[in-house]
């Protein structure tokens, strides 16, 4: 068995990226066209930061004249494909890596496989290959692709990013239908207008644009890596400035020097075509007619890896209602209890029963990616529904394929602040409605008259939350204060109110008599519900309903819909989507529909009556009682703050003492 685990080898990232941003990295896929002097560097910094896919090119061989840079040329190598070698070094570093090879370069007909899923395009062509470089980044603009360059000058580097939305590669450096030696000269130019590095070059005669040879140092090269890791990932964490064409950076540790450079309209720009004047003078004349030169701890177990993963399943409030016995590595014994004692919310335990099918889903998940297959099964003699028991055992199977969502179980989150309003388009939702399966179908919510009348809906379901003193008690013990992480609650920055909401929330939770007096005269529900349920009501993609094909009534149809939900939660991830629970109206519609009381408040009783028949309205009758799950779904950010996971030594079955 490997004793590689990835996040103990990565786990030094951890304090400048957080645990679900390092497991994102993991899911992310970057295209290297290059294995060069910057590419070589690149693949390795990336995949020590991480990243766990690469799509690699390079049709080319080490020689001696690679010693001086390039991070595969040694005396070993020599004569090798720089592709395999440097493939098989970033294995070395993590052997968990996807890598796809295109050892026969980039051309028209592999273009499109090459940047197929690709999140990210780090340019590390040689500096000289003009129109790959134009047809690459042409084809990342088209393809939504953010793609970068790092060039290596002297002893610095100078960096470019070309993100959707941005200035193109073309418009910044204008090299359509000019000759080699003039693109030449305005890819240097575009590059580096500061010319730092020309402040210190020794020998200008060794700059030959029309040899397509120039001189280069290690520094440069490994400067570049580090200064595209870093753009890169703030694009894939969606996190941090990012410095975008018309403006640059170039970097000189030479010339101790940090230079933001801004090109407006690239090499069109007046002062810019002026030193392209200059330059060609320079570069052209005197150095076309130049002589030629002559050139430790110890690696968890696979079933604490699975259960590590499997943890990071939703649950009400953060609750974790699960406990693991670990009878042997292929045999664990789930022991779930449910909230309905103490949380009005947690109605007949379905809310729970709902999270420990998304946790056996995480578990059936993380036991593909480890080559196992399980089987789940309820123990029958349980007699109290409070406290369902799994057995879940596990065998090899060398047959399974992993599935991709093993990278999002640790990266999924809820997000309660508004989204973009785009609508999901056809792929998305097509992907979504595949991942819950035959059993379950979803129905959309999309539109502004649609998402409008979800979100007065959810206004007037909040009221009922906010003034019932039962919800007050759940509210008050599950919100972590002054955090941005919580293992087992809800952290207050985390909620989705605004620093003044807040404070204010803060000081009303101290006692339910603050509460009733701050609703009572200072209309204390309308701030919270107006952030929390009409904004983002109105501001995402959709609403969406996941319903049953059978009315769901024991502990296994709400198990199964769990395993249903986080497939579709998992797989709204990996699409780059964000998501928040919308339960409650749902909630108080099974509580009316068994006529039971859910409060000592006598008024809000006729209020939920009149929510679920305006929830009947927007959905209908039969979606309503097939329904397990609401929510909402759209573009956006992803969460910056969430609730984390009790670790998992503390979540071991500890059986009662008589």
């Amino acid at each position: 068995m490997s004793l590689f685990d990835y996040d103990e080898a990565f786990s030094r990232n951890i304090g400048w990226v957080t645990a679900p941003e390092q497991a994102l990295l993991r899911a992310k896929r970057i295209a290297i066209a290059g294995m060069g002097g910057v590419g070589g560097g690149h693949l390795l910094t990336l995949a020590r930061l991480g990243v766990g896919a690469f799509n690699l090119s390079d049709f080319d061989r080490f020689d001696i004249a690679n010693f001086n840079r390039q991070a595969g040329a040694m005396m070993s190598t020599l004569g090798l494909p720089k592709v395999d070698t440097l493939r098989d070094m970033a294995l070395d570093i993590n052997p968990l890596l996807d890598v796809r090879l295109f050892p026969d370069g980039i051309d028209d007909h592999n273009l499109d496989t090459f940047l197929e899923n690709v999140d990210l395009y780090v340019d590390s062509l040689d500096f000289f290959a003009f129109e790959a470089r134009k047809k690459m980044f042409k084809a990342c603009a088209q393809k939504g692709i953010p793609a970068i360059t790092a060039a290596p000058l002297g002893m610095g580097t100078a960096f470019l990013a070309f993100v959707p939305g941005s200035m193109t590669f073309e418009e910044y450096f204008r090299m359509e239908g000019h000759d080699e030696f003039e693109q030449g000269l305005r890819f240097l130019m575009g590059l580096a207008p500061a010319r730092l590095h020309m402040r210190y070059l020794v020998d200008p005669s060794r700059v030959r644009l029309d040899l397509k040879k120039g001189p280069s140092t290690i520094m440069a090269c490994q400067l570049c890596a580090g200064i595209a890791a870093t753009q890169a990932l703030k694009i894939l964490l969606k996190r941090g400035e990012v410095i975008t064409a018309p403006y640059g950076l170039h970097f000189d540790a030479y010339a101790n020097t940090l230079v933001r450079t801004y090109v407006p309209w690239g090499n069109n720009n007046p002062i810019q075509r002026l030193k392209l004047i200059i330059g060609r003078k320079l570069l052209g004349k005197k150095l076309a007619h130049a002589v030629p030169v002559k050139t430790a701890d110890a690696p968890l177990r696979v079933i604490d890896k699975i259960l590590d993963a499997a943890r990071w399943a939703p649950s009400g409030d953060n609750t974790q209602v699960w406990r693991f016995e670990i009878v042997d590595e292929q045999h664990v014994i789930i022991h779930g209890f449910d909230t309905r004692d103490h949380v009005v919310y947690d109605v007949d335990g379905r809310p729970s029963q709902i999270s420990l099918g998304a946790l056996i889903e995480n578990i059936h998940i993380a036991a593909g990616y480890f080559g196992l297959q399980i089987s789940c099964t309820r123990r029958s003699t349980t007699t109290n529904e409070t406290q369902p028991v799994f057995d879940v055992r596990l065998t090899p199977d060398p047959s399974i394929k992993p599935s991709k969502l093993y990278d999002y179980i640790k990266i999924r989150a809820v997000q309660r602040r508004p989204l973009h309003t785009r609508s999901l388009t056809a792929d998305e939702k097509q992907s979504l409605e595949a991942a819950v399966g035959g059993q379950f179908k979803i129905q959309w919510l999309e539109g502004v008259g649609k998402r409008w009348r979800m979100a007065k809906l959810l206004f007037q379901n909040a009221k009922i939350r906010l003034t019932m003193p039962e919800a007050y008690q759940v509210h008050k013990s599950i919100i972590e204060w002054d955090v941005q992480f919580s293992e087992d609650r809800l952290p207050d920055q985390a909620v989705g109110l605004d620093p003044v909401g807040l404070k204010l929330m803060k000081w009303a939770m101290q006692s339910w008599q603050r509460v009733q007096f701050l609703n009572r005269y200072l209309a204390g529900t309308w701030l919270p519900r107006l952030q929390l349920d009409l904004a983002p009501g109105i501001a995402c993609g959709a609403h969406f309903i996941i319903s049953a094909s059978v009315i769901p009534q024991t502990v296994d149809d709400y198990v199964e819909a769990g395993r249903a939900l986080q497939r579709f939660w998992l797989t709204a991830t990996q699409l780059g989507l964000q998501m928040q629970p919308e339960m409650t109206p749902l909630i108080f519609s099974w509580y009316v529909q068994q006529d039971r009381r859910f409060s000592t408040e006598d008024s809000l009783w006729p209020q939920a009556q009149r929510l679920r028949q305006r929830l009947a309205d927007l959905i209908g009758e039969q979606s309503l009682q097939h329904a397990i799950f609401i929510g909402r779904i759209g573009a956006g950010q992803p969460a910056t703050a969430r609730s984390t996971r009790l670790p998992l030594s503390k979540l071991i079955y500890q059986p009662a003492q008589p």
